[in-house]
């Protein structure tokens, strides 16, 4: 059964956040992205495959050696989607900024 996971719950997690993080600037195998986190490599590889299935990584063989990279086009799909929802929560902090200044200057 191919499943195909949902990109939010792949984000929830810190380890994966941490990975998307590490390969945002380049490509990195997966020995190389184990080796900056103190689990067991497994672990790691598993979190490759959760964040490959649900395509926030790409893949690319060189030679003997799997590149993971950054999915830039699906990462904008996620960036899109929340976006709304980030202008949606600056505007009701600027409000409450906004009051609070009134509120100190009543004082």
């Amino acid at each position: 059964m191919n499943r195909r996971r949902d990109v939010f719950q792949a984000i929830a997690d810190p380890s994966r956040r941490a990975i998307l993080l590490l390969v945002a600037t380049h490509s990195m195998t997966a020995g190389a992205i184990a080796s900056n986190f103190d689990t067991a490599r497994p672990t790691v590889s598993k979190h490759l495959q959760i964040l490959t299935e649900c395509e926030l990584l790409g893949q690319e063989q060189k030679g003997r050696e799997i590149y993971y990279y950054i999915n830039a086009k699906k990462m904008k799909e996620v960036s899109d989607f929340i976006e709304p929802f980030r202008k949606l929560w600056d505007d009701r902090f600027n409000k409450l900024q906004d009051v609070m200044k009134k509120y100190k200057s009543k004082k």
